[in-house]
């Protein structure tokens, strides 16, 4: 397209060539720019509404959207399913342990994906997020290399079937109002498999060298508080029969099995073969960040019998990081006999102590100042001793509250209801969103604090602001001239007007709503087919395919954003990789539409 097809059209229209302007200026600030994305694209809604392109009411039009709205009760279903370990122990069977990064993304991609043909991607993409973010967290795989990976896949996923994205019924809808019959529930298959199946092997590749490595400078590992911490394993636990290998106890990084004390008799050189007993206590010495994964497994506990004296229920319990002061009234006495429990109302469940490898039991250490304690409390112990001389830096682990094991079955079921009904269309996936957002928190699988801190507000912002550019690239007619534009620059041949169609497709999803490029761009794709005298087909699977496959922006399909935030990724991250993978897909739709809708049948 030159220059001239494009600014032609916007020399007479000075509001079109305002937003094209605004939108380019909020494109290059989030590129180069280190400011925090949402704050970017509302700064551009702002000067558009200051303009009066755009009303007020268009301008906060997004902040109600289905999409967001949908996006923003998935993140309350999720933490709920992550809160209550409802599918840790099924990612862990379901991944394993890989001993690559190309593998653990195979495994992380293939089965969603799958998924995705068969049901609406949004759930997917929100229920595997946070049960990657754990497993890889467990397994020391870099989350940044394995979300963005998976959601692409999950959307290529969404293309083999015609309920696999809501943007492949809106197409459908579009088909049978022109021809009468809409798409068939396999028709777009012929062509998804095939993207598919070479998306998967363009993310393996490229993710490593495109993708960055998001993950803080210092590893866990590299922790220099060296915890002593007993586990026993409780009477019923699915632990119990099985060996140290299977129960996932023998590849902890950062944390070391030192024996196991079985009634008296210690075992020091614990066997990966070893089978674990009922009530058998566990010695582990590691790190912090792997003491609290520890917390979570289902039928582990800590060993001390005083968890269960304190208030708190203990799925509101927290971690608490306390170190001991001189002037604790404790110090030069053991923990037992300092009667921690009833003085401070917390149990101390590890010890560090400069490094060192303690080698005595619990309640047996002497406390010694600058000993850092690692206590089980409610939320009142943080609040008390933050300003007491008895502790210094009392800080609350983040993420260790135990699992509520107990609500998983509550919060699975919540999840199933939620993806039947959303797939079987008996109600709007926003309705459904909501119903099960509501339900775990009634049901107390999260508590509501919980679940405001779940949501990812940087994303809903991004996403209700994104809506009001896309409302002003609509209004001004700038769509429509870019559209028209682009296409006559193909001419008479139908594979280049394919390619620009696709192009155009393309650009308005990476800066609108995926349905809102697909509606856009449909009638002038039958139209163009049309004067052109050649089937519509290959034009309307490439509509279809570009309004989904919007990888090179967080606002190009609402899953991009669900895993912004969980990822640590940047703006550019997501153009250095996903914007190969949009020609990749491009490229393969022009080419392989026409073979299969020819366009003169």
């Amino acid at each position: 397209m030159s220059p001239e097809a494009l600014l032609g059209p916007l020399a007479g229209h000075w509001q079109a060539a305002l937003t094209a302007a605004v939108v380019v200026l909020t494109l290059a600030a989030l590129l180069f720019v280190q400011r925090a994305p949402d704050m970017v694209m509302i700064g551009g809604v702002v000067l558009l509404l200051a303009a009066g392109i755009i009303t007020p009411d268009e301008a906060l039009k997004g902040m109600s959207n289905e999409g967001m709205v949908t996006v923003a009760a998935l993140f309350v279903v999720a933490a709920a399913v992550e809160r209550t370990g409802a599918l840790a122990s099924l990612v862990d069977r379901a991944l394993g342990r890989p001993k690559s990064l190309a593998t653990a993304q195979v495994r992380t991609m293939v089965a969603p994906g799958v998924i995705s043909a068969f049901t609406n991607n949004t759930p997917v993409v929100a229920l595997m997020v946070p049960a990657i973010r754990d497993w890889a967290k467990k397994n020391r795989f870099s989350i940044s290399k394995l979300l963005m990976p998976m959601n692409a896949a999950v959307v290529l996923g969404g293309l083999c079937t015609l309920i696999g994205t809501s943007t492949n019924v809106v197409v459908s809808g579009l088909v049978a109002a022109k021809r009468g019959q809409p798409l068939g529930m396999f028709d777009i298959t012929w062509l998804g498999v095939p993207l598919f199946v070479i998306g998967l092997v363009y993310l393996i590749v490229a993710s490593r060298f495109l993708l960055k490595d998001r993950r803080p400078p210092m590893s866990t590992s590299d922790d220099p508080r060296q915890y002593s911490l007993e586990m026993v394993v409780e009477q019923g636990s699915p632990l119990v029969g099985r060996t140290i290998e299977a129960a996932g106890l023998r590849h902890l990084h950062g944390l070391f099995l030192m024996e196991i004390d079985r009634g008296g008799r210690v075992i020091a050189a614990v066997a990966p073969t070893e089978r674990l007993q009922a009530g058998d206590r566990l010695v582990f010495v590691g790190v912090l960040d792997s003491v609290v994964e520890l917390q979570k497994i289902r039928g582990l506990r800590p060993a001390t019998d005083q968890v269960f004296k304190l208030d708190d229920p203990r799925s509101e319990r927290v971690l608490v990081e306390a170190v001991v002061s001189p002037s604790c009234p404790l110090v030069g006495r053991t923990i037992r006999e300092g009667q921690f429990r009833s003085t401070y109302g917390a149990v101390v469940i590890a010890v560090a102590r400069d490094g060192e490898r303690l080698q005595i039991k619990i309640g047996d250490i002497v406390l010694q100042p600058g000993d850092t304690l690692l206590v089980e409390a409610g939320q009142a112990f943080i609040d008390r001793q933050r300003t007491n001389r008895h502790f210094y830096l009392v800080s609350e682990v983040t993420g260790s509250t135990p699992p509520r094991h107990d609500k998983a079955w509550i919060a699975c079921t919540v999840l199933a209801a939620m993806v039947l009904a959303a797939a079987l269309e008996l109600v709007p996936m926003v309705a459904a969103a909501l119903v099960a957002a509501g339900a775990v928190v009634g049901l107390r699988c999260i508590s509501s604090t919980e679940a405001r801190r779940s949501i990812e507000w940087e994303s809903l912002l991004l996403i209700a602001a994104s809506f009001g550019l896309a409302r002003a690239i609509e209004k001004t007619g700038l769509a429509e001239m870019v559209a028209h534009s682009t296409i006559a620059a193909g001419g008479d041949n139908p594979y280049v007007v394919l390619a620009a169609l696709y192009l155009v497709t393309m650009l308005f999803t990476e800066l609108m709503s995926n349905n809102a490029a697909a509606v856009l761009t449909f009638p002038i794709a039958w139209q163009t087919a049309a004067d052109l005298g050649v089937n519509p087909m290959p034009f309307v699977m490439a509509v279809t395919v570009a309004a989904s496959c919007g990888f090179a922006t967080p606002m190009g399909y609402q899953t991009n954003l669900m895993i912004y935030g969980p990822g640590g990724y940047k703006f550019s991250d997501y153009m250095r990789f996903g914007g190969p993978l949009n020609l990749l897909v491009m490229a393969l739709t022009v080419a392989l539409a026409p073979l299969i809708w020819s366009f003169w049948p």
